[in-house]
């Protein structure tokens, strides 16, 4: 894959990835007012949050399974973008960077929250676990070395494993390795 080529598709990947995140962001101005958390800035601890999504009794098992559907469309763009595991894996990390950044941009615009880099969060309800309740830097951090790996490996990926062979063009051989 040209580096033109490469840069192009990584720039489609981060609108995709950034228009998800801000639909994440939606979502949960949604669910905050659901659950009586209204719109603004102050937020329960963790704890707090997982008492007031209990107060929707299907709500937890819903955002289970939103978290999971979003983990399949990012894998499967990856996926579909490029012909092997290292490109597709790339993409798929440079995806969820770019999504996850996007989530707390989206948040702040929406609901000024959070407040600074060190306000917990709620980072995932699947599988439950108390290593989930993090600091906003921790996944901000985490999504900075996603999107920097993603990138390298998606851009690396070489002509057989680039999305451009998806196209029948120079490269593409039926070998997937």
């Amino acid at each position: 894959m040209t580096r033109d080529t490469a840069r192009s598709r990584l720039l489609a990947l981060a609108a995709f990835a950034a228009a998800m995140g801000w639909l994440e962001g939606v979502v949960v101005v949604y669910i905050r007012a659901l659950t009586g958390l209204g719109h603004g800035a102050d937020v329960p601890d963790p704890a707090g949050v997982a008492q007031h999504l209990r107060t929707v009794p299907w709500l937890i098992g819903t955002e289970q399974t939103r978290e999971l559907a979003t983990l399949v469309m990012l894998a499967a763009v990856g996926w579909a973008v490029a012909r092997t595991w290292r490109p597709r894996l790339g993409a798929f990390l440079f995806c969820f960077g770019i999504w996850d950044i996007s989530y707390y941009l989206a948040l702040y615009a929406l609901l000024r929250w959070p407040r600074s880099l060190g306000t917990l969060d709620v980072l995932f309800l699947l599988p439950p676990s108390p290593l989930w309740y993090q600091p906003v830097w921790v996944p901000v951090a985490i999504s900075c070395g996603m999107i920097a790996g993603g990138a390298a490996l998606f851009a690396r990926g070489g002509p057989d494993g680039a999305a451009a062979g998806l196209k029948g063009g120079p490269g593409r051989t039926d070998n997937p390795s």
